[in-house]
């Protein structure tokens, strides 16, 4: 498509979206193949970047987050509500933190017609409907996941470039991001935009339903395509092209977002009754070497950027291992059904890092952890970059199997200004090791002093704890490896830790 063609066709699908009632009258139909929302996006990249939509009348503008749950849309309204295709979709409606308007469309056979906006389909209480063109704030898609017959909300895209899953018998917890720019960024955080929507109509009987969307922001636009299939580990298959505006040195693919309060690891200054709150305890990564790193999150009193430089990762992500109810002992959160969620490269991603960003909270509403890939040079403006991955939404990523996990991270005070540590660590092939022996630890710390570790069979895990004293001396930051090994062989994942004063 030409540029001129492009830009007309989306502002036409857009004003077609416009004071049009569910039920008054079937929108105009535009054409569209699977390089649609591609072209948009190259050819918006080459424009100024122009803000959404984003006035809210009076009794949208100042809503809270439980008034905003009140703006409820009507199952009875669901797109492809009782044409028995397996999934349906529900409607956000603009308010609250979520101001921007966006489009939708729903595909059918080839052709994108827009789903427009109608107030009726919402519960508004004693508010004035908005004008005829109000526009979307995002959707959910429902699918009989947990029970057959029984519709269960399995995904949502709502704010910014945000979205999240579950997987069978999960709730939701942490969330995905089309993409990051200037994560940690002294000069403030760009947040793309998913300017608009196309899903297209799944066949009768289908498992997946596909999800194209369009992002925006000063800096880069991008075209997605999402293939959706929920399951016990609920699947999205991604593509991603990206458009950069503007040299883009700090990109973030993949971007992860989650939550860390406190853990047995880390709760100094936390008076609270519960054991652990977190959506997430660690980051998980597979490098092409064949080595599993396990980094235990933390939440820390200066905000902490860690590296991991790698060529071509097997998958990252943020993993929530504890999954015992007493770990937490939260009726209400339910912080052991949250999910994990791994990412998976499907091509060559060359050489860059994944960048673990851990942000000090004070409170268990904020989401203060970030994980993502950084390439390792930067993005060009003119150029065309392209990302094929899989994200993971499940409860345990298994990882290597011959590889024991550390499950367990806890640290507290010891005598002479010193930290101890207790590790614990189950899986892999523990038989292997013979009886009477145990596995050898290779422990280093890059400052400070090690004192008295100790490897011993743990008979209530089948596995072994690992304690020892760090003594940080006058170093503020102590960065800490132990992995086990058999001779010189690693038996378990790599742990890495940073404390900090």
């Amino acid at each position: 498509m030409q540029r001129r063609t492009a830009l007309a066709a989306f502002a036409a699908l857009s004003a077609s979206a416009t004071g049009v009632g569910f039920a008054q009258q079937r929108p105009a139909a535009r054409p569209f193949t699977e390089g649609t929302v591609r072209d948009l996006a190259r050819e918006l990249a080459k424009a100024p970047y122009r803000a959404p939509e984003s006035r809210l009348p009076r009794g949208f503008s100042d809503l809270g987050y439980d008034d905003y749950r009140t703006l409820r849309f009507d199952p009875q309204r669901a797109l492809w509500r009782g044409e028995n295709l397996g999934f349906q979709v529900q409607l956000f409606h603009r308010g609250f933190l979520y101001a921007p308007r966006v489009e939708l469309y729903e595909v059918v056979d080839r052709e994108a017609r827009p789903v427009p906006y109608d107030p009726a389909a919402y519960t508004l209480g004693d508010r004035a409907p908005p004008p005829a063109d109000f526009g979307h704030a995002g959707f959910r898609i429902h699918f009989p996941l947990n029970t057959q017959g029984v519709l269960d909300e399995v995904a949502s895209f709502l704010g910014a470039s945000y979205f999240r899953a579950v997987g069978k018998g999960l709730n939701y917890g942490l969330s995905a991001r089309g993409l990051a720019i200037k994560t940690a960024d002294a000069a403030g955080e760009e947040f793309p935009l998913f300017r608009a929507f196309w899903l297209e109509r799944p066949h009768a009987g289908a498992n997946s339903v596909v999800v194209h969307a369009l992002l925006d922001s000063p800096s880069a636009t991008a075209s997605f395509r999402f293939t959706i299939r929920p399951g016990e580990n609920t699947i999205f298959d991604v593509q991603a092209t990206i458009y950069p505006r503007v040299e883009v040195a700090a990109a973030g693919i993949a971007p992860l977002t989650s939550m860390y309060y406190f853990a047995p690891n880390d709760r100094a200054g936390i008076d609270d009754h519960r054991g652990a709150v977190h959506d997430s305890d660690g980051l998980m990564l597979a490098t092409s070497r064949g080595e599993q790193i396990w980094r235990p999150l933390q939440n820390p009193r200066d905000l902490q950027v860690s590296q991991f430089a790698e060529v071509n990762p097997r998958g990252f992500g943020l993993m929530q291992r504890r999954r015992a109810p007493g770990d937490y002992n939260d009726l209400e959160a339910a912080y052991e059904r949250r999910p994990s969620l791994w990412v998976e490269p499907i091509a060559d991603w060359g050489s860059g890092t994944v960048q673990l960003i851990e942000i000090p909270t004070n409170d268990e509403i904020h989401d203060n952890i970030v994980a993502f890939w950084r390439p390792q040079q930067p993005m060009r403006p003119g150029e065309e970059y392209n990302f094929v991955y899989r994200l993971h939404w499940l409860p345990v990523v298994q990882g290597n199997p011959v590889l024991a996990q550390f499950v367990d991270t806890r640290s507290g005070a010891a005598p002479g200004n010193a930290r101890l540590f207790v590790l614990d660590v189950v899986g892999g092939k523990p038989d292997e090791v013979p009886d009477g022996t145990l596995p050898v630890l290779d422990l280093s710390a890059h400052a400070g002093e090690i004192r008295h570790p100790v490897v011993q069979r743990n008979p209530q895990t089948g596995g072994w704890r690992v304690h020892f004293q760090l003594v940080p001396g006058s170093a503020r930051l102590v960065e800490l490896r132990a992995v086990l090994k058999l001779g010189e062989r690693p038996i378990s994942e790599t742990w890495l830790y940073r404390w900090t004063a």
